[in-house]
């Protein structure tokens, strides 16, 4: 059975609640040093002698009349971000994990030090807490996984309206998060693509969002020869999924959303070795991450229209495998020579883009675990950003200084579309032994409709880990859910 996470419940009061037992003081290395009065119950000798510096992340904790004081530091006034609050609010709770319920003033702490807004304090100290929490596996109940209690934490400092709103939120948002990695994590063989797309339309009759459902004669009729090429080796039927969060009132704009959905990777005939496989049921992380975030809408209500688009299916070895030289031909009418049948990903997204472009939104986005290549141009935590539209690939930039979801721009040069020209296709899956990221941004290029905003994410790296960092922990770590809600709610047309 699967081990379940539900996220704290969250409240907020003014003043410290005496039955916590834990209790988290947020210091500052200038409060530390200085001469005022620190929190009651710690001591600054006390503190310095355990080599407690207040730098950020730094967790000391003293037990103090029958419960545990937590000093927890912020470094320097300075340095303040929601970054390093969200991380240092990670730290803590895995230092407490084992207690019950915990009490803590990090965000009022910060805003009085001229830090980020405590509104924006709040919600990252919500997502911190909350998602360094998360566990998932199929242990057996005696295993360590089970041993977490933490259930109930207090935001100490104001308790407006608009403060319980950031909380509500960030609960929202850690919760589209949770869902995320729990698809992610979910083994390829569970999480098959019927299961996949069962999951996505209970979310979506949960959360009141629009929903449509291919089968595979529906993907049939609609053309969808990417996705039913990589589809041919599995005895797992394809699916294609849409969605659609519409607001009340007038849009402002259309959004559409593109995940890769693989379910497991096996490379088809262009086998993966067996090391390269190990990890392959995150393959399906960009449509994760779009589920998750489709999830928060309804909650965070932005005003302009968002649409889904969810290409699923397995890459496997059966007898009718699409072979390496076979050409398909895209939902778009173009033609694809297929010559490495592990760059699948790029295959069925073509049909997706095309599918996206037909409705004409103003802006399109898709994230896929696409290619080795971009985790070696920026290592693990870093998603590569490619696409047209210089305003909104710095609205997509922008979003993603906000959550901390980080991004770096890629070229998309014309000279290089030469490198996946085919001698009897449009073009070829693969190009040459170098850019293979951005190759493959080429190759989705040409499926998104001219006149169409578009950035493409290959989250190759940070959609999966395999340690526990700040709020990230080991697995799937739901990259781009927060980066997408911000976008959609300050998407500007």
């Amino acid at each position: 059975m699967t081990t379940t996470f539900s996220v704290p419940k969250f409240s907020t009061a003014r003043r410290f609640p005496a039955r916590s037992e834990v209790v988290a003081h947020g210091i500052t290395t200038a409060w530390l040093d200085g001469d005022s009065a620190l929190p009651s119950g710690l001591d600054r000798a006390d503190l310095l002698r355990l080599g407690f510096t207040a730098k950020a992340g730094q967790i000391q904790i003293v037990p103090v009349d029958g419960r545990l004081l937590a000093a927890v530091g912020l470094g320097d006034l300075e340095s303040l971000s929601n970054d390093s609050l969200r991380q240092t609010a990670a730290a803590l709770s895995r230092a407490v994990r084992g207690q019950r319920s915990l009490a803590t003033d990090l965000a009022s702490v910060v805003a009085a030090a001229a830090g980020p807004a405590e509104v924006e304090g709040v919600a990252a100290v919500v997502e911190g807490l909350s998602l360094a929490l998360y566990r998932f596996g199929y242990q057996s109940t005696e295993s360590s996984v089970h041993s977490d209690k933490l259930t109930r934490i207090v935001l100490v400092g104001s308790t407006s309206a608009n403060t319980r709103a950031a909380v509500e939120r960030a609960v929202a948002v850690t919760r589209g998060v949770t869902l995320a990695r729990d698809l992610v994590n979910e083994p390829g063989g569970s999480l098959t693509p019927p299961k996949f797309a069962n999951r996505v339309r209970r979310m979506a009759r949960d959360r009141g969002l629009t929903f449509k459902v291919m089968d595979e004669a529906a993907i049939r009729r609609a053309r969808m020869g990417g996705l039913l090429g990589v589809n041919r080796g599995s005895t797992q039927p394809p699916r294609f999924v849409e969605l659609t969060y519409t607001p009340e009132g007038r849009s402002k704009g259309t959004l559409a959303l593109v995940g890769k959905g693989l379910t497991f990777d096996a490379g088809g005939l262009s086998i993966k070795s067996g090391q390269g496989m190990m990890d392959m049921k995150m393959d399906m992380g960009g449509a994760a991450a779009v589920v998750g975030a489709m999830s928060v809408l309804p909650s965070v209500a932005p005003q302009c229209k968002v649409r889904a688009y969810l290409p699923m299916t397995d890459n496997m070895l059966g007898g009718d495998a699409t072979r390496p030289g076979d050409v398909l031909t895209i939902r778009n009418g173009k033609t694809i020579e297929v010559l490495n049948t592990d760059a699948e990903g790029r295959l069925i997204l073509a049909d997706a883009l095309s599918v996206a472009s037909e409705a004409k939104p103003d802006a399109v986005v898709d994230l896929a675990t696409l290619t080795g290549a971009c985790m070696v141009a920026l290592g693990p935590s870093i998603a590569g950003l490619m696409g047209r539209g210089d305003g909104f690939l710095q609205q997509v930039e922008a979003s993603s200084s906000r959550t901390g979801e980080r991004v770096w721009r890629l070229p998309l040069p014309d000279d290089y579309r030469c490198m996946i020209e085919s001698p009897v296709a449009d073009m070829k899956n693969i190009g040459g032994s170098y850019g293979g990221a951005i190759t493959a941004g080429l190759l989705l290029g040409e499926f998104v409709a001219e006149g169409i905003d578009w950035a493409h994410l290959d989250i190759a790296g940070p959609a999966f880990t395999d340690s526990d960092e700040a709020e990230v922990v080991r697995g799937g770590t739901g990259f781009g859910v927060r980066l997408l809600v911000d976008l959609a709610t300050s998407f500007a047309v």
